[in-house]
């Protein structure tokens, strides 16, 4: 996602700050304080040399265990937002089921939007927490920054990430300038990526994703948000030169497969831990030059209630994080998406086996 994203930062900032805009425009007011917290973190950032705080925030993904007992009897209520995505919804439920098997009272806000329509939720106190994408953070939140109306062209972002701990610290980095805490991460990604019909891929020879620059025009289908990021159509044009790619926006997961069986669309922007990838009529292109980067999940928490809840509520969710392999959210994805379960039946399986001991 980040490769060489911030080659030309502050016009892409600017694309992007104003797609964000056109695409809150009235109706997500919210939005401007996105962008005008952005103001404040990045100025702050430029007065250190252009890099964010000199803290490690090293990341762990070993398991945590669960607290014993009710720790969270008599705290305050917490509102857990989510969004509006299937693997999101599993979240939600993984996450405010443990909290609530010890004691912890929460508010769960499912399907609220995509990064630049939940984050401002956090800004505006309409929320608490959200599991978020680490390079999410890294990339679309870190542009809305920059893009900032007259700041883009005098601050600088972090150099990109080469790791999912650098970019798990990044994003860490400029959570923790706004007040929030980022919670340990998942053990796995998810990322986007760029999958083909197997029979797509073996008539034109394809294996990564610059070889498309080779065909015609193609039909891109994927998630909505992604035509105005980089890390999907803008990168896909300005890091491989698809200019032969054609934008066909879907909601997440079975449309864009339902649309490569049917040939609506010839390419499709995907998730590495969509079940419809087991089937093994597709194939995931390779990304050479990173456009996607890393995507562990962590909660993001505003300090204030880490504090008011205890120890016992980080460490909550810490140990359903730290639970969650590849292994285990692709057979939570696959139950919802496949075997027709709801996220929270998926969520409360999952956690009887997790929390029993």
């Amino acid at each position: 996602m980040t490769g060489s994203l911030l080659h030309d930062t502050a016009g892409r900032a600017r694309t992007l700050t104003c797609a964000v805009m056109t695409h809150l425009q009235c109706a997500r007011p919210r939005a401007v304080v996105l962008v005008l917290a952005g103001v404040a973190l990045v100025s702050g950032c430029a007065s250190s040399g252009g890099n964010f705080s000199g803290q490690s925030f090293a990341p762990s993904t070993a398991v945590v265990a669960f607290p014993s007992g009710q720790p969270g009897a008599g705290k305050p209520a917490v509102t857990l937002g989510t969004k509006d995505f299937t693997e999101e919804y599993i979240l939600g439920q993984l996450y405010a089921q443990a909290l609530a098997a010890r004691g912890f009272t929460v508010h769960l806000k499912q399907g609220i939007g995509p990064t630049e329509v939940i984050d401002p939720g956090l800004l505006n106190h309409s929320i608490d927490m959200y599991p978020e994408y680490t390079g999410e953070i890294v990339s679309t939140l870190t542009n809305i920054a920059l893009g900032a109306p007259g700041d883009a062209g005098s601050n600088v972002a972090p150099a990109p990430p080469t790791s999912w701990q650098q970019t798990y610290q990044q994003a860490a980095r400029f959570e923790d300038r706004r007040g929030f805490t980022l919670l340990e991460p998942t053990p796995f990604q998810n990322h986007d990526q760029i999958a083909v019909l197997k029979s797509f891929a073996a008539a034109h020879h394809l294996t990564t994703i610059e070889q498309l620059k080779g065909l015609g025009p193609l039909r891109y289908g994927a998630y909505t948000p992604e035509q105005t990021r980089y890390e999907g159509y803008v990168g896909l044009q300005q890091a491989y030169g698809l200019g032969n790619l054609h934008f066909v926006p879907y909601g997440l997961g079975a449309p864009v497969y339902a649309a490569l069986d049917s040939g609506q669309v010839q390419v499709g922007g995907s998730s590495s831990t969509d079940p419809q990838l087991r089937s093994g009529k597709y194939v995931v292109l390779s990304d050479p030059k990173n456009i996607f980067g890393y995507q562990n999940v962590a909660p993001v928490v505003n300090k204030g209630v880490l504090k008011a809840e205890g120890p016992a509520f980080a460490q909550t969710l810490n140990a359903v994080s730290s639970r969650l392999t590849y292994a285990a959210i692709r057979q939570l994805n696959a139950e919802v998406v496949l075997g027709h379960q709801s996220p929270a039946a998926a969520a409360r399986q999952f956690l009887a086996t997790q929390m029993s001991g």
